[in-house]
């Protein structure tokens, strides 16, 4: 007899918010107050320039928008952490990552079916697999792909250095953008199983229905930008060259203004 798929599921505008007995709480919480929807669309806007100009822009926007309480800022690698580390440091916040992947679909990987993160939550996306008709079975061996690669990153990024404190204080999750929400969602679970309770999601650009399903899920969700005609994150960027390990290493480097390190 097979054993049954260790997926979660996703469904629109939801992320999976933990489980009991094997059933995943979809539940949302309520919605917090009205929020700054963002530039809804394309004229006037400035592209930016790179990640790191989106994170100060991105801080700014935070600071506006959101009474941060002991905040701690969380980069999704590789690109989220350029962007993650400017806003940390006009935060004065502490830096680090929350390691999650996409699982994508067979002859299409940029097409995300699903996601893994830390603490193993793995996702499915169930319309998805429908509609490209990939099995369960299939799935659960492409995310076995990408969990051995999650915890690649994680020994390379953290070691043995365990993730800040994240109850009772505002975690900031930050990506370089936004298009599904796959890699966010299971992102999201990952630190609620961590106990994190205050979750802002931060990007400086997403697609306006992605941001917006997830605006009853975290605390507050900042986005400068959500351009009705999205496409692509990368539109968005003058720069968006691929993010490096070496790169985020650096990002989570102390600075050392002695040179003593």
């Amino acid at each position: 007899m097979r054993e049954p798929s260790r997926a979660g599921t996703l469904r629109s505008g939801a992320v999976r918010r933990g489980s009991r007995d094997g059933v995943p709480d979809l539940r949302p919480r309520p919605r917090p107050r009205s929020r700054p929807k963002g530039t809804d669309g394309v004229s006037g806007v400035r592209p930016y320039r790179d990640r790191a100009e989106a994170g100060r822009r991105l801080a700014d926007a935070l600071i506006a928008e959101v009474a941060l309480v002991d905040p701690v800022v969380l980069g999704l690698p590789r690109g989220g952490v350029p962007v993650a580390a400017e806003v940390a440091r006009r935060l004065g916040a502490p830096l680090d990552v929350l390691v999650a992947r996409k699982v994508g679909a067979p002859g299409h990987e940029e097409l995300g079916i699903g996601a893994v993160a830390e603490g193993g939550v793995r996702l499915a996306d169930p319309s998805a697999l429908r509609t490209l008709g990939v099995s369960e079975a299939d799935f659960d061996r492409r995310a076995d792909a990408e969990v051995a690669e999650l915890d690649r990153r994680v020994a390379a990024y953290r070691g043995d250095r365990a993730l800040p404190r994240l109850t009772g204080r505002h975690v900031v999750l930050v990506d370089d953008g936004l298009a599904t929400g796959v890699t966010a969602s299971a992102a999201i679970a990952a630190l609620e199983r961590l106990g994190a309770d205050r979750i802002v999601l931060a990007v400086p650009v997403g697609a306006p229905d992605a941001a917006a399903g997830f605006e009853a899920l975290v605390e507050r969700v900042v986005c400068p930008i959500r351009p009705a005609e999205f496409r692509a994150v990368g539109r968005w960027y003058d720069r968006f060259d691929q993010t490096s390990d070496a790169e985020v290493l650096a990002a989570l480097t102390p600075d050392d203004p002695d040179g003593t390190a």
